[in-house]
């Protein structure tokens, strides 16, 4: 290269890194009038404790472990009830009463303290009519094809007459059968079991997928697939003349024999009226028949996820002790919930059961947690009941019965939910009567029809906005419209403008992999609490709190939902990009403790060109004078510098900081992740043993700390945003 040629490169370089670097503008607008939003740390910033190992409760809610939790600044908990995602009923005291005295049936939970509860279980339900949901993985299996006439599904008691008050018929129950394919049918045959359907429809689906998108089909009942005068029994029904193309096929049950099912006790003075009520079939068979009259079915029967896969609308709870498969993973025990410190003393959220279970068990955990004096902030009514098939109206029945129950106990309780999944758009359902899709709008419709719209004091729902294994990094950019928007689509949909909106659980996805643990993680985090808050949210609980051990994540990369990386023995080992940047949001943006914020509108100039924000900005007003910007530069290459300016259209001038601006930094220069290595096993050396499998460690370095300086602050400083990073600046205001 000559001298002249070098020149021009330097010269090109240095003109490059002069337009990188050229300041651009924060502008925050600082109305009064023009506030979105006012929050308490201590009552809103908070994190989400789950079902984890045995070993991680008894490793995690103990000190040194806690105080390095603490450090992250997330104030109030909200307990999360995993038990229902796994079509489990609680046991939230492992103490209590069964309904049928030999030790079985329907169980309540003592009420009365004894001994500290360190562990609760869930147990699995004998009547399980779903082979598959968004909670139970690939786990367990439906007795509609398990090839065993011995069990059954049955529906829950609790959407039938005698407990909502209301005919059978506005809440009919149903079973589906996913064949995966199209296969031709044209018959059916049902083994009922008791209480059986004595009118019930036999349908096919016209569209796509009725499990995953409702609204793109109909139901269309069969030709001969309509029966108002069922015996029970097993019944063959020749659903039309000719064989069909069918992929999905559901039962629709409206009208019940009320006959007694198998647990019904010898002795009357003993009957137990759940048990007489709703729907249960022993098996499932479909196919052709032939001119000969013989049935030829075409399911897969067996006690596993290879069978033909069923859905259900409800779970009758009814199980017995053998039905505790594992007692390795555990909910964490009330007592040790609230006596190890975790809660910081705060009220905490905390849920019942609703799903699969009885308002005499979550009667009973209310009593409990108030005759030991527990704070309680919220009551959340059961855990993704549209991840578990339910409709919304059948929700509405439960909850009801559910809050005249608990409101008995105490009138002034906080009840909500309905703890939607994380989903981006709003979740749509077969429509009803009136052709209305929207889940959470006919929920609320069936508050108000009601006139029970008082027993819902907070709206709830979880924000996993992305899929695990598709994250490049321009998706960073949706996150402010994602949060946003589906807020306001819940507002669309008829939450009324002053109820609470709380988010419960959050994080990047449902599905953990290393993208956990890189920087992109930490910048997500910032992104999304900022745009929350600003959208006028008032409350969000970051998940996982407590440290977890590395698990098999999305494209086989290991992960992590927690804030550190722990060794065997779940003794912190590093911190996480998270880990940093829930400092940044804690205990520099807000002012940590009890003093109102307001929330003020922000935006920069720094975009790439294609309409994407690169720098985003949230600002609020502190307690105790201060104004704070979390700024997220999303520029993964690029640092850029911006000044600041405040502007308040009641006043001429603009403001900007003066005197002394405390500002904190955290980017790659302060955190970088070095993934795993991994392997891939084409046959495993032991049985179970994933594919492929982790044989180094991922590590960070550097590790933290965040960066903190000391400039001075005018209309002309310069604020550097390294690339990828998370910057807090925070001071008083002037006008030179």
């Amino acid at each position: 290269m000559t001298n002249r040629t070098a020149a021009v490169a330097l010269l090109m370089e240095s003109f490059l890194l002069l337009v990188s670097c050229a300041a651009q503008t924060i502008q925050v607008d600082i109305t009064p009038a023009h506030s979105t939003n006012q929050f308490v740390p201590n009552e809103t910033l908070g994190a989400g404790i789950d079902r984890i190992p045995a070993a991680a409760i008894d490793k995690d809610l103990v000190q040194p472990s806690l105080q390095q939790v603490f450090a992250a600044g997330w104030q109030p908990v909200s307990y999360r009830q995993n038990t229902e995602l796994l079509m489990e009923a609680w046991h939230w005291n492992p103490k209590g009463t069964w309904s049928d005295p030999s030790g079985k049936g329907y169980f309540t939970g003592s009420a009365t303290p004894t001994e500290a509860i360190r562990y609760s279980y869930g147990y699995a339900l004998p009547h399980r009519g779903t082979t598959r949901n968004d909670g139970t993985g690939n786990a367990g299996f439906s007795r509609l094809t398990d090839g065993d006439l011995n069990t059954y599904w049955k529906s829950s008691p609790y959407l039938t007459q005698r407990f909502t008050g209301e005919s059978d018929a506005l809440h009919p129950r149903g079973v589906i059968l996913d064949l995966t394919v199209n296969q031709l049918v044209d018959s059916i045959r049902i083994a009922w079991a008791n209480p059986y359907a004595t009118r019930y429809v036999v349908q096919y689906w016209t569209g796509e997928d009725p499990i995953k998108s409702q609204t793109k089909g109909v139901w269309q009942t069969f030709p001969h697939g309509a029966v108002t005068g069922g015996k029970g029994g097993v019944e063959t029904i020749r659903l039309s003349e000719n064989p069909a193309p069918i992929r999905f096929v559901r039962i629709l049950m409206t009208e019940s024999s009320n006959t007694c099912d198998s647990h019904q006790p010898a002795d009357a003075k003993l009957a137990d009226p759940r048990n007489c009520v709703g729907y249960a079939i022993s098996e499932l068979y479909l196919g052709t028949t032939t001119p000969d009259g013989a049935f030829h079915d075409i399911l897969r029967h067996t006690r596993d996820q290879e069978q033909t896969a069923t859905y259900c609308s409800s779970v009758d709870p009814w199980h017995e002790p053998s039905d505790l498969l594992s007692t390795k993973q555990a909910q964490v025990g009330v007592d040790l919930f609230y006596g190890s410190g975790v809660t910081r003393g705060l009220p905490a959220m905390m849920p019942v059961a609703l799903l699969y279970d009885t308002p005499e068990n979550a009667a009973a955990e209310i009593e409990y947690l108030k005759q030991r004096n527990y704070p309680i902030s919220y009551v959340e009514m059961g855990e993704e009941s549209d991840g578990q098939f339910m409709l919304p109206e059948d929700y509405g029945a439960l909850y009801l019965q559910w809050a005249a129950v608990l409101h008995g106990i105490d009138p002034a309780l906080k009840l909500g939910g309905p703890s939607f999944q994380g989903v981006n758009k709003d979740i749509e359902v077969w429509p009803d009567a009136n052709g209305k899709v929207s889940w959470l709008g006919r929920f609320l419709d069936y508050l108000k029809q009601h006139g029970r719209l008082n027993d819902l004091a907070f709206f709830s729902f979880e924000h996993y906005p992305y899929d695990g294994c598709k994250t490049p990094w321009g998706t960073l950019y949706d996150e402010p419209d994602l949060v946003s928007h589906i807020m306001q689509v819940w507002r669309e949909d008829g939450v009324p403008p002053n109820l609470p909106m709380f988010i419960t659980e959050s994080n990047l996805s449902s599905a953990a992999s290393e993208t956990y643990m890189d920087m992109f993680a930490g910048v997500w985090l910032a992104d999304y609490i900022g745009s929350f808050l600003n959208a006028g949210g008032n409350g969000v609980y970051y998940f996982h709190y407590l440290p977890l051990q590395m698990e098999h994540g999305c494209n086989d990369s290991p992960g992590t939902f927690g804030m550190f990386t722990v060794d065997a023995n779940y003794q912190i080992q590093q911190p996480l990009s998270q880990f940093f940047v829930s400092q940044l949001i804690n205990l520099e943006w807000v002012q940590p403790g009890t003093g109102e914020h307001l929330v003020f509108p922000a935006k920069s100039d720094v975009d790439d060109g294609a309409g994407h924000a690169l720098v985003t900005a949230y600002a609020v007003k502190r307690p105790d004078g201060q104004w704070s910007l979390m700024v997220v530069n999303r520029d993964q290459l690029n640092a850029h510098r911006v000044r600041i300016s405040f502007n308040d259209q009641t006043r001429q001038s603009p403001n900007f900081f003066s005197d002394t601006v405390e500002t904190s930094t955290f980017g790659k220069n302060q955190y970088q992740w070095h993934p795993a290595e991994t392997q891939f096993l084409a046959h495993s050396e032991h049985a179970g043993e994933q594919p492929v499998v982790a044989i180094t460690k991922g590590t960070a370095e550097p590790d933290g700390p965040v960066l903190h300086s000391r400039p001075t602050g005018g209309k002309d400083t310069l604020y550097d945003l390294p690339a990828a990073s998370v910057v807090v600046i925070r001071g008083k205001l002037g006008v030179k």
